[in-house]
């Protein structure tokens, strides 16, 4: 046998060996995604109602279009009506307030956003609510168009990091309960 051969031979064992232990450990030690502890929590079939701050509307398209595109492909639950719905998620943007971080030419350039979300989860096993505010760091410029658009998109990004902290949430209590 040749040394490349060798080589190849031996790199292809160490290949298996590794995959076979890691599939083993996550296996054996009872690994379950998210997705299937939060499905503890919430039913098949889940209503999502947003309510956003008067001050900035035009958040609550995103917010709730955010939240409905999570529930499908996170747990595999469908968006009903709130008749229809087992399970309910009442939202409120109350919304942000910003602290200027860094200055240039007396410009804010840097500036760091907090993002108030408020969520009450209504299922089998009673009402939970959680409040998360979440940070957001961005840059911006001295034009006021640019500022209104960097400040758009930083509530959005605090919004989405606030929707996945809250299935974070859930997803721990759904584990506490499967143990349980």
């Amino acid at each position: 046998m040749k040394q490349h051969d060798k080589n190849f031979l031996k790199k292809s064992l160490f290949t298996f060996f590794i995959t076979s232990f890691l599939l083993l450990i996550l296996s054996a030690c009872g690994y379950k995604p998210s997705a299937h502890m939060i499905k503890n929590m919430f039913e098949d079939t889940v209503y999502v109602e947003v309510n956003v701050d008067k001050i900035e509307p035009e958040n609550a398209p995103f917010i709730k279009d955010e939240m409905n595109r999570m529930i499908y492909t996170r747990f595999k639950s469908r968006v009903t009506s709130k008749e229809e719905a087992k399970s309910k998620i009442y939202i409120a943007y109350t919304g942000s307030s910003y602290v200027p971080l860094s200055y240039k030419d007396g410009y804010v350039t840097r500036y760091r956003a907090y993002i108030r979300v408020h969520f009450n989860m209504l299922n089998k096993e009673g009402k939970t609510s959680k409040t998360i505010v979440s940070v957001v760091e961005s840059d911006i410029q001295a034009s006021s168009l640019t500022s209104s658009t960097l400040r758009t998109e930083a509530i959005r990004k605090g919004l989405e990091k606030a929707l996945d902290e809250f299935l974070a949430f859930v997803s721990a209590k759904g584990m506490l309960k499967e143990q349980n």
